[in-house]
């Protein structure tokens, strides 16, 4: 199976996705740690670009074809890098499940990306100014919808593992 997270910056997506995985097993990918690795390795001329997700792309169809569950950890703002990962659990000849992580609570949402610190060294985390400003494209298809706005990490696992175990 592909799960697939969601989300714009400072929503959790990040401390939820490592929580499923921790409970479910599985290979955990880390969007911001790829695109952080090309960064730092100063190959490209310009932004990263799309390079991040292609390469993602193909890691999580290599561990899908392998049997694991993986769960991709990205902003997955348009419409083409959401029909992508869908794409590659097809190829993979496995489910794929979309699961967008909002926080319906504006003045929580700010007060968590004012207030985080990056865990991946030299990451630039965005302002909140660049996430109110940030393209996201509505989305087009179902997908599994978690507010985790007054709720612990722990609840929104729950709450996925439960649409999990009706969309299986």
């Amino acid at each position: 199976m592909l799960i697939v997270f969601s989300g714009l910056p400072g929503v959790g997506k990040t401390s939820i996705a490592k929580a499923l995985t921790k409970k479910m097993g599985g290979v955990y990918l880390r969007i911001d740690s790829i695109e952080q690795a090309i960064r730092n390795a100063g190959v490209l001329l310009k932004d990263v670009g799309t390079s991040g997700y292609d390469t993602s792309y193909l890691l999580a169809k290599d561990n899908l074809m392998l049997g694991q569950t993986v769960i991709a950890d990205c902003v997955n703002p348009v419409s083409w890098s959401r029909d992508n990962w869908m794409q590659v659990a097809s190829d993979a000849q496995v489910s794929g499940v979309d699961i967008e992580i909002i926080c319906s609570n504006i003045n929580e949402h700010r007060q968590r990306v004012e207030s985080r610190q990056s865990d991946i060294p030299h990451l630039v985390l965005p302002v909140w100014q660049q996430i109110v400003e940030k393209e996201y494209q509505e989305w087009k298809r179902p997908r599994i919808v978690v507010d985790s706005a007054g709720k612990d990490i722990e609840g929104c696992v729950d709450e996925i593992l439960n649409h999990l175990q009706v969309c299986t």
